[in-house]
């Protein structure tokens, strides 16, 4: 039983490597398969150590199905011997406490990483992130709210803990990057927290993972892992004023600040020194970003003319009304944008 044990639990973690292996190769990063945090990987191990004790009961009803089959069923034209065993204690003995057992095994674990993934405390040195869910977007605020704000991209350093106290603009949304972390409910009226420490630097999607309407598939986002250098230079630049002397020597960013000052954008959206609106993302340095419309398009001047001409195109539903600008003034507006920086 011992030997047979290994062999399953060899099997079932060569098949999750091999299905990581996979999805990375399609470049599938959606996957919890290949954790890359502290959180992610108690939560992988969880998930093997559930399936190996699923795999050794599965194994136990096959033999005892085939020894049924093959061995204590009686052949056709033999007489079945007399009978007159009412019960069997050990029997019942054993398929009441072997499956008891294996409970155990499975809530220990289970309870251990509940308690684990949810300290009371944050950890010292835990750089703290607000998370705010709209309908379909993300907010992200480093320290206090005039800090740093940015929308739909997360930055966080290598190696360091991380909390991230989430809430809810609206509805019921779900926080979920599956290879740094499991799912957490942001909950209208509720805070919720996540804390985790990122092993690998890099590009990591998330994505909400609880139906909040029309555009709940395009409600994703990007978190990025830096080095403790890079992230220090990206926070550096969030902190200051975004280019607006860059962005006048060209002459259709200088006209594009006028458009976007006379038009309702300033009312919605919000720019350092510029704009104080507060109901769409924060643009103070959307040039900087890689994507837009909550990273479901890169951010390319074609990309965001598009946005701007017909939202409920790119992402359907948004609450974002149609500018009705073309031409030159679109083009000007286009290239102030991408000159926030």
């Amino acid at each position: 039983m011992k030997r047979a044990f290994q062999l399953i639990s060899s099997a079932m973690v060569a098949a999750s490597m091999f299905l990581a292996g996979c999805a990375q190769g399609r470049k599938l990063p959606m996957t919890t398969l290949a954790p890359k945090s502290d959180l992610a990987d108690w939560i992988y191990r969880l998930f093997i150590e559930v399936t190996l004790w699923d795999g050794l009961v599965l194994a136990i009803v096959i033999v005892a199905f085939l020894l049924a089959i093959f061995v204590f069923s009686t052949r056709v034209g033999e007489a079945a011997p007399p009978s007159s065993a009412a019960s069997d204690l050990k029997l019942e003995v054993a398929w009441t406490v072997g499956p008891a057992l294996i409970l155990l095994m499975i809530t220990i674990p289970t309870i251990r990483t509940i308690f684990r993934s949810q300290p009371n405390l944050p950890p010292a040195g835990a750089l703290e992130i607000k998370v705010v869910a709209h309908q379909w977007w993300w907010e992200f605020q480093y320290g206090d709210k005039d800090h740093v704000i940015t929308a739909n991209e997360m930055h966080i350093p290598v190696g360091v803990p991380i909390r991230l106290t989430l809430q809810s603009g609206d509805v019921i949304h779900s926080f979920w990057v599956p290879q740094l972390g499991g799912k957490r409910d942001v909950v209208p009226g509720q805070l919720n927290e996540l804390t985790f420490i990122a092993y690998v630097p890099g590009v990591y999607p998330g994505q909400c993972a609880e139906f909040c309407g029309e555009s709940h598939a395009n409600m994703r986002f990007r978190v990025f892992v830096d080095t403790p250098q890079q992230f220090a230079e990206w926070e550096k630049g969030q902190s200051t004023m975004p280019t607006a002397g860059a962005a006048m020597t060209d002459k259709a960013a200088a006209r594009g600040a006028q458009v976007f000052s006379n038009s309702p954008c300033a009312a919605c959206h919000r720019i350092d020194g510029v704009s104080k609106g507060y109901i769409g993302p924060d643009l103070s340095h959307f040039g900087s970003r890689t994507t837009m419309a909550s990273a479901i398009e890169a951010n390319t001047p074609a990309n965001v003319a598009d946005w701007i001409v017909n939202p409920g195109r790119v992402k359907p539903g948004a609450q974002m009304p149609k500018l009705g600008l073309s031409g030159t003034q679109l083009n000007d507006l286009v290239a102030y944008l991408e000159n926030l920086k």
